[in-house]
């Protein structure tokens, strides 16, 4: 399409008849994803790659939905007595 064709378009949003700004706006911001920059907590936690045993992750695993979680959970329990250092 072109720039002539959107102008010339009836843009609605839901029932209601907008201007074409009105409805290219509401398109752009529908086309964004993601969390909105600046939304995200300092203490957020944080994606990484990572390998684990394969009976490691079977166990977590076999306990269901959450095991990323509980594996989590595991792993903070262990740094109350342990050091990650070597």
């Amino acid at each position: 399409m072109s720039e002539a064709d959107l102008n010339q378009a009836t843009w609605r949003i839901g029932e209601r008849t907008v201007s074409p700004e009105e409805g290219m706006a509401a398109m752009h911001a529908v086309a964004r994803r993601g969390r909105p920059a600046g939304s995200t907590k300092a203490d957020a936690k944080q994606a990484v790659t990572i390998r684990y045993s394969p009976e490691v992750l079977a166990a977590f695993r076999a306990a269901g939905a959450g095991w990323q979680a509980r594996m989590n959970d595991a792993l903070k329990d262990w740094l109350k007595t342990h050091s990650p250092t070597a």
